[in-house]
């Protein structure tokens, strides 16, 4: 593991994968709580993820209304992961 990785940040990295997998999550929500826009999103999942699965996660969240808060309409710009209680 590189120096620069701590456990705290690996947390965070699986955390920010998590947060852009989860299909009502939007990218706002992630900047608001990691500092990272969609850009940077896009960005790190190219990274991280293999080829393929990126490629997926591009085709699924293009044009997704829940991905972005301005289309969202009143939904609250809240993650919550489906492991949490409500």
């Amino acid at each position: 593991m590189p120096a620069e990785l701590t456990p705290q940040s690996l947390a965070d990295l699986s955390r920010i994968i998590e947060m852009a997998w989860e299909d009502r999550t939007c990218f706002e929500a992630i900047e608001l709580q990691f500092g990272l826009n969609e850009s940077a999103v896009i960005a790190l999942m190219r990274r991280q993820l293999k080829p393929t699965s990126f490629r997926m996660w591009r085709k699924r969240m293009a044009g997704r209304r829940t991905k972005h808060a301005a289309l969202q309409g009143s939904t609250l710009m809240r993650h919550r992961a489906t492991h949490s209680r409500p």
